[in-house]
C-alpha cells in the first residue's frame, strides 16, 4: 500500500511545525527547540561539527551553546513532502547573514501524541554559494 503523498492539510501542519522551528532557531528559543525534537533515545541530529544521538545529547548541545553563535539566516528554498498523515520531511537551503556559504538542512518529522516532532535532522554547508541570477 502506498501512502497518500502531500495531503494538503498534512502539508500545512508540517509546514507550520517547520516554521515554528525556524522561528525558535533564529531566536535561540531552547525550550521550543527541545520540545520540537522527539524526546527519545532514537532521535538523531547531525550538525555542522557534531553528531548527536538521542534527545538528551541534542538538548545538552542546545543548552551549552553560546547564544551569540546562533545567526539569523535567510531561507532560500523550502521543500516539504508528507507521506500519509503521520510522516513528512522538510528540507531547506539557507544562507546565514554575512556568510557566503550555502547551508542545507533536512528534518524528518513524525506525528506523535504530543504533536509533530523531529526524529532525525542534518545540517551541513556546501562550498561557496552560487550567485543567484536575476
Amino acid at each position: 500500500m502506498n501512502p497518500e503523498i502531500n495531503i494538503p492539510e498534512i502539508v500545512q501542519e508540517v509546514t507550520a511545525a517547520f516554521y515554528r522551528y525556524e522561528k525558535a532557531l533564529n531566536a535561540n528559543d531552547v525550550a521550543v527547540l527541545d520540545e520540537l525534537f522527539w524526546n527519545n533515545a532514537l532521535t538523531l541530529r547531525y550538525g555542522i561539527g557534531e553528531q548527536l544521538y538521542g534527545h538528551a545529547e541534542i538538548a545538552a548541545f542546545r543548552s551549552g551553546r553560546d547564544p551569540k553563535s546562533v545567526a539569523d539566516r535567510e531561507l532560500l528554498k523550502v521543500w516539504i513532502v508528507t507521506y500519509g498523515r503521520d510522516f513528512g520531511t522538510a528540507n531547506c537551503e539557507f544562507r546565514r547573514h554575512g556568510d557566503t556559504r550555502l547551508g542545507r538542512q533536512s528534518h524528518t518529522w513524525m506525528r506523535t501524541p504530543e504533536g509533530w516532532r523531529i526524529v532525525a535532522a542534518h545540517v551541513s554547508f556546501v562550498g561557496n554559494a552560487t550567485p543567484m541570477k536575476k
